[in-house]
């Protein structure tokens, strides 16, 4: 679905990225793991089109069969094709209602213009009884699920997480981590995120890829993930 190979990304004359390789395979949930600053957040940003890219290849199969290197492309053209995107900032407005919120996300994407699928409320059903609530008014809890609702209107192949779970209180871990279960499960959405806390990537993800200094140094099927993560999580 999605092949980076030997990409490198600077921030001034800051090396963050140092010629990283990563293969995606539709229909998975692959986390992005590491100490902080080990370029998580930078990586998931280059994958949306948010940052730009100073070497290296990004190769995306559409649907129709082909590659296409993206690189070159914008964040509105990674949008379009079908990369969806949850930032670690929510970008709600908050004078609008949870249904305006919603429709707002769905005129950006693809599909024209009408009710909210029936999918979203079926994933998010608080946010049914809460649709004509202005999001000003919604608690943390709500904002963080109607920030993901909002990234699913565009019906996205791919969605980027960074960091989940940051908004959310510990007893939702296992609540969490079934709804990106039913994303690639139920919908077929291939889920790429970035994520440090590792009960909830043990339970919710199928394989891992571990960041030091910017290189992925290690990645395999999540069962291995203990036995990999050795000293490389220590900044």
């Amino acid at each position: 679905m999605l092949s980076l190979h030997a990409v490198n990304q600077f921030y001034g004359e800051k090396h963050v990225l140092w010629d990283l390789h990563l293969e995606l395979v539709a229909g998975e949930c692959a986390c992005v793991i590491g100490a902080p600053g080990m370029g998580k957040s930078t990586l998931m940003n280059c994958i949306t089109g948010h940052l730009p890219v100073h070497s290296g290849s990004m190769l995306w199969r559409p649907p129709q069969g082909g590659l296409q290197n993206i690189l070159p492309l914008s964040a509105r053209h990674h949008h379009q094709m079908g990369i969806g995107h949850l930032p670690r900032e929510d970008r709600i407005f908050t004078p609008l209602s949870v249904e305006e919120n919603l429709q707002i996300a769905m005129l950006a994407g693809n599909p024209p213009p009408g009710n909210v699928p029936h999918h979203i409320y079926d994933l998010f059903p608080a946010l049914y009884a809460l649709r004509h609530v202005r999001a000003a008014e919604l608690t943390t809890e709500h904002l963080q699920q109607l920030t993901l609702a909002r990234a699913l209107m565009a019906q996205p192949r791919l969605l980027v997480l960074d960091e989940p779970l940051r908004h959310n209180p510990p007893q939702r871990l296992g609540e969490m981590a079934t709804l990106l279960r039913r994303l690639t499960r139920e919908l077929g959405i291939t889920i790429l995120m970035a994520e440090q806390h590792l009960a909830f990537i043990r339970r919710a993800a199928d394989r891992f890829i571990l960041l030091h200094r910017g290189r992925n140094v290690a990645d395999g099927d999540i069962c291995l993930l203990d036995s990999a993560i050795g000293d490389w999580m220590v900044p």
